[in-house]
C-alpha cells in the first residue's frame, strides 16, 4: 500500500470540563476530508451547541458550499462539457439508516440542504436533474439560480479553445475535438480487461488539491449519534448528465450507529463501482480497527485499477479513527492532525 497522499483533516474538539462518559467515547467527533478547516469549525459549532449529528453535518457541508471549497464544492465550480455547474449532494443519519441525496442537481446552489428536504420530507432517498431543483424550490429555496461564475465560465472557455481536452470520452471519434461524438466501432472489439489494464488518464491527470470534488464529512454528537453527509459539484468536464459517488450512500459515505462511519475523496466513477465506505463500516462490524478498516477497503479497489486515486477515513463508533489512501504521489502530504480545544 503507498503512503497516504490525500490532505485529510480530522478534529477533536471537547471542552475542558465533560463527563467521564462523553471524555471516554471521545465525543463530540468531526472527521471531514480536505483541509476544510471552516468546514469543520461550522459543524463543530453546532455539535457543540447541541445540534444533533444530521444538523451538524449539513451545517458544516453547508459552510463549504458558501465559501466554495477550492472550486469543487457548491456553486460556481467545475463546469461540464456544456459550461454548466451542476450539484450532488448526501445526507445520512446512522441510527434511523436513511438517506436523503440530490444529484446532476442545477439552479439551486444549497445542495446538502437540499438533500436534507429529501430525507425529511419523503420516503425517496434520491432525487435527481431538475425535478430535484423543482422538489427543493417548491420547498421554500430560492430559485431558479446560475450556478456558473465568472471563473467557471473561463476555465470552460480554455477548456474549449485547448479542443476540450482532457475529457472523460472513451472509444470514440472524433478523438481531438469537441464532438459531436459517435461510437468508434463496436464495443465487443475491446478486450475484456481494457478498463484495468489502461491507465485512467484523466482521472491521474486531473484528481489534484484543486480538482479533489468531493466535502465528505462525519459527526459524532454529543449522545453519540452518528452522521455523514457529502457534497461537491462533480469532476471537471464531466458529460453533462453524469452523478459521481458523491451522493451515493456507501460510495462516499455511510455511516451505522452500531459500528461508525466512513467518508471517502478521490476519482468517484472508479470508487463508487466498490462502495468502499460501506465496506469500511462493515470491516469495522467484523471487529477490525479504523485503520485497517480503511486500509482494506482502499486495496480492493486499487487491486483492481492500480491506477486508482482515491483516499477514505474511517471511524468508529468511539471516535477512534484513521485514513488510507492511494495514488498522487506528486502531491505534498500533510500529516493527520487531531486538535483539541479547551
Amino acid at each position: 500500500m503507498k503512503k497516504h497522499l490525500f490532505l485529510f483533516t480530522i478534529l477533536i474538539f471537547s471542552k475542558a470540563l465533560v463527563n467521564e462518559v462523553r471524555a471516554s467515547l471521545q465525543y463530540p467527533v468531526v472527521v471531514s476530508t480536505w483541509p476544510f478547516l471552516e468546514a469543520v469549525r461550522a459543524a463543530w459549532n453546532a455539535v457543540d451547541g447541541g445540534f444533533s449529528a444530521v444538523d451538524a453535518v449539513v451545517e458544516g457541508c453547508s459552510a463549504c458550499e458558501k465559501l466554495r471549497c477550492d472550486g469543487t464544492v457548491g456553486p460556481g465550480g467545475s463546469p461540464d462539457e456544456n459550461g454548466e455547474t451542476t450539484l450532488d449532494a448526501m445526507v445520512m443519519d446512522g441510527v434511523t439508516m436513511e438517506v436523503g441525496a440530490v444529484a446532476a442537481m442545477r439552479y439551486v446552489p444549497e445542495g446538502i440542504k437540499a438533500a436534507k428536504l429529501v430525507l425529511e420530507y419523503t420516503k425517496h432517498t434520491m432525487l435527481v436533474g431538475d425535478q430535484a431543483s423543482a422538489f427543493a424550490i417548491s420547498m421554500g429555496f430560492p430559485g431558479p439560480t446560475n450556478l456558473s461564475s465568472v471563473e467557471s465560465i473561463e476555465k470552460w472557455t480554455k477548456w474549449k479553445d485547448n479542443s476540450c481536452q482532457p475529457n472523460f470520452r472513451k472509444n470514440v471519434i472524433p478523438r481531438d475535438s469537441c464532438g459531436p461524438f459517435h461510437p468508434n466501432g463496436p464495443s465487443i472489439r475491446r478486450c475484456l480487461m481494457d478498463n484495468e489494464l489502461r491507465p485512467n488518464e484523466f482521472g491521474s491527470v486531473n484528481v489534484g488539491l484543486h480538482s479533489h470534488d468531493t466535502i465528505s464529512m462525519a459527526v459524532i454528537d454529543q449522545i453519540g449519534r452518528i452522521a455523514v453527509g457529502t457534497s461537491t459539484n462533480g469532476a471537471t468536464f464531466k458529460i453533462p448528465g453524469r452523478v459521481g459517488d458523491g451522493p451515493i450512500a456507501g460510495s462516499s459515505a455511510y455511516a451505522d450507529g452500531e459500528v461508525g462511519a466512513c467518508g471517502a475523496t478521490g476519482d468517484g466513477d472508479i470508487m463508487m463501482r466498490f462502495l468502499p465506505c460501506y465496506q469500511a463500516v462493515e470491516n469495522m462490524r467484523l471487529g477490525m480497527e479504523p485503520k485497517l478498516a480503511a486500509k482494506d477497503a482502499i486495496a480492493r479497489i486499487a487491486r483492481k485499477y492500480p491506477n486508482f486515486i482515491g483516499a477514505l477515513f474511517a471511524v468508529n463508533r468511539n471516535g477512534t479513527h484513521a485514513v488510507a489512501a492511494f495514488g498522487l504521489r506528486d502531491l505534498n502530504w500533510t500529516s493527520l492532525a487531531a486538535n483539541i480545544l479547551d
